[in-house]
């Protein structure tokens, strides 16, 4: 082949060679513009979206400003003013549960108030799921934030980024987002960082909260930044660099509180930081080991103890408590001619019972709490197998006060049954004695769905403590619930104002059983709610036919002796279903349509719950109503009709700068248990009122009225 003949042939393959090197050129070339959306110019920022790297189902993206000179936008918790950046994610495509990540802020002290925020530049990283692996991604991002100089702007962007299908490719907006994601504060080990101490000293009234931190590098500019429960500030901090500056003590003095409260036992988020570095860590606030520390200790556990006499008193007359007053009226009833000794002692037993409830339900608390569990005060009826012994139990009593059942039944079930038929002698007076512990027991577990006035803050108190304090402060819990039966333990003569046992008591028992019977009834609509209408109907017609079982036992019927195993079987089954049928209910749930509930139902005023949103909303001058209840919370329900479904109160809530916001706790949610916690709350009902004129939220009572609510709004709204 001539050198001519080797050249032309060369040519073309020169030429492919080219075009597969340009293609490969423009390949990345393409991913780097796909790696970042259009900016939003507006004037003292531009804004865009950007994206990093794509593997499988995730996307990491970024939420990017570039600010004016003198310009700031704000961190997650703003400090004394402002409000962060939300992102509603609702218009996107393939991509959801969005979390957005913050790097280390910046401290800026102006006129005496301390905010965090960002200055000149900074990209908020975005973690978010695709939900089909392969295709490609829209993500859309309608953002409100407020950015501040001398004046603060409040401004609104919608931002929009494309994703190919399949892997990103390496782009200089990936590399961008992964030097912010580096800020983001962890547990300090990777930029050499560490808490030694974190405790409150001075007086109780006028804490301060000193924070020791290690650097194994010398410290720069140490600050911490301080997450607490709303209504509690901290003052600029005063810092002391030791030990060649490796550590660094930061005292903040505590300059705003709500009314009565107090930070020692509240949880705190801490973010240390030292330029660029970050480090973060939840804590309890603890007093230092000093007389002051001690004493105001011990004056704020008295009030709280008192507090919790009062919230465990004021529960017998909570509306939740109608079945255990019932069974008081029937007890005291039952007593009507006996032995002052014998009255004595049964009411003691019920006494006992509710105490020994009280001390279960704390060691159950501090279980949890070991664990690392969310606790709250009425969760366990957020429990399909708890719902389902409850309503099991509940019939039983109907069931022996409707005259179903006196004897036959194993000793248990005579024994919930409250059955008074045994024989007389040492071993019946056990039995009766245990009996009335029993519905000492029982009538606690029924007055856990009720939030009473104090009770709130007694257990705010406690689950936010150690074990003594918990124990202690249950036990008080179950001392107030208990007084009316130490009472009539201490002066058995308040038996005798009752009539004699007659015929009136037949009476008496059957309305008694009919408002247990409805007391069944409401447990298996919380059940539905749970496990769905089908495995509820179940359990009901299980219930039912119980009834009959009994019903015709005691009638004397041809298989009386088979009418023990009988009810066993169907009671264990009554039980054991919702537990076997629950993950085919929660799949049912998932595509059937949902069940309508008084806190999922779309009305016209109220909202889903979503507290990201709230802060925006205050910024723009909006009064927000946050109402937290559930299915099994009677007390909601009672606030509902008597307060919330009233006409001025609804008219108030439809007006145009009323938001109306309302969560659903009948089934666990940590967003919710999150919220109460930030205000120093563990059960419901809980309400709240923010505005202008109170950005931090103003809690209710745990019982509402008409007044309280409209003043509330009032003063939120800066009238």
């Amino acid at each position: 082949m001539t050198p001519r003949a080797r050249n032309c042939n060369f040519l073309p393959v020169f030429l492919e060679f080219m075009a597969l090197l340009g293609l490969a050129l423009l390949v990345p070339v393409a991913g780097a513009r796909a790696a970042a959306g259009p900016w939003l110019d507006q004037e003292q920022a531009r804004v865009r979206l950007i994206a990093g790297d794509r593997t499988g189902e995730t996307v990491r993206a970024g939420l990017q400003f570039e600010l004016q000179p003198g310009w700031k936008i704000y961190w997650r918790a703003p400090g004394d003013a402002g409000y962060p950046p939300n992102v509603d994610w609702s218009g996107s495509d393939n991509f959801a549960d969005a979390e957005m990540l913050w790097p280390v802020p910046h401290r800026f002290s102006l006129f005496g108030l301390e905010t965090f925020g960002y200055s000149d530049a900074v990209v908020l990283p975005i973690d978010g799921r695709v939900e089909r692996p392969g295709d490609a991604v829209r993500i859309s991002a309608n953002v409100d934030y407020l950015i501040c100089e001398q004046i603060c702007i409040p401004r609104q962007a919608v931002l929009d980024l494309d994703l190919p299908p399949g892997t990103m490719a390496p782009s200089p907006e990936g590399a961008l987002l992964d030097s912010y994601r580096a800020l983001v504060p962890g547990d300090g080990t990777a930029v050499g960082l560490t808490l030694q101490e974190a405790v409150l000293t001075g007086d109780v009234s006028e804490p301060v909260l000193r924070v020791t931190a290690r650097s194994e590098s010398r410290f720069q500019t140490p600050d911490v930044l301080i997450e607490a429960p709303p209504g509690f500030s901290f003052g600029k901090p005063t810092t002391d660099v030791r030990d060649g500056g490796t550590i660094a003590v930061i005292e903040l003095p505590v300059v705003g509180a709500p009314a009565q409260a107090v930070l020692e036992g509240k949880r705190l988020t801490l973010t240390i930081t030292d330029g660029l570095r970050g480090m973060e860590r939840d804590v309890v606030a603890r007093f230092a080991d000093t007389a002051a520390g001690a004493n105001g200790n011990l004056a704020a556990l008295l009030g709280i103890l008192g507090f919790a006499f009062l919230g465990g008193l004021i529960l017998n007359l909570m509306p939740c408590v109608l079945p255990v007053l019932s069974l008081k009226l029937l007890a005291v009833a039952k007593q009507g001619g006996r032995a002052h000794g014998e009255i004595r002692a049964g009411f003691l037993a019920s006494a006992a019972g509710i105490l020994v409830s009280f001390l279960v339900l704390a060691g159950a608390a501090i279980a949890l709490k070991a664990l690392g569990l969310r606790v709250g005060w009425g969760i366990q009826f957020q429990q399909p197998l708890f719902l389902a012994v409850m309503a099991l139990v509940v019939t039983l009593f109907a069931y022996n006060l409707f005259g179903f059942f006196e004897i036959g039944l194993p000793r248990w079930a005579s024994a919930l049954g409250g059955s008074g038929s045994a024989p007389v002698g040492t071993g019946s007076t056990r039995r009766r004695l245990g009996n009335h512990f029993l519905t000492g027991a029982f009538a606690t577990l029924l007055a856990t769905p009720c939030s009473a006035p104090f009770l709130g803050t007694a257990l705010g108190f406690a689950l936010a403590r150690g074990p003594v304090e918990i124990v202690l402060i249950f036990a008080t819990l179950g001392l107030g619930l208990a007084l009316p039966y130490l009472l009539i333990a201490a002066s058995p003569r308040l038996v005798g104002w009752l009539p004699r046992p007659g015929a009136w008591m037949v009476v008496l028992k059957r309305i008694l059983g009919l408002a247990l019977a409805g007391t069944a009834v409401w447990l298996l609509s919380v059940l539905m709610a749970q496990v769905g209408l089908g495995v509820t109907v179940g359990v009901g017609a299980l219930l039912l036919g119980l009834g009959l079982v009994l019903w015709h036992g005691h009638a004397g019927g041809e298989r009386r002796f088979a009418t023990p195993a009988l009810a066993g079987i169907l009671a264990v089954a009554a039980v054991a279903l919702p537990a076997a049928l629950a993950e085919r209910a929660e799949q049912a749930r998932a595509t059937a349509p949902a069940v309508p509930t008084q806190a999922s139902v779309a009305t016209g005023e109220w909202q889903p719950f979503e507290p990201d949103r709230i802060a925006g909303l205050v910024a723009q001058g909006k009064t927000v109503f946050v109402d937290i209840t559930a299915d099994w919370c009677i007390t909601c329900q009672v606030n509902k009709t008597l307060v919330l479904d009233k006409e001025q109160v609804r008219d108030r809530l439809k007006a145009e700068n009323v938001i109306a916001m309302r969560g659903d706790w009948t089934l666990p949610s940590d967003e919710i248990s999150r919220y109460l916690e930030r205000f120093g709350r563990y059960g419901i009902p809980f309400d709240a009122v923010y505005g202008p004129g109170a950005p931090a939220g103003i809690a209710l009572p745990e019982l509402l009225s008409i007044d309280a609510v409209l003043q509330t709004l009032d003063r939120a709204g800066g009238g």
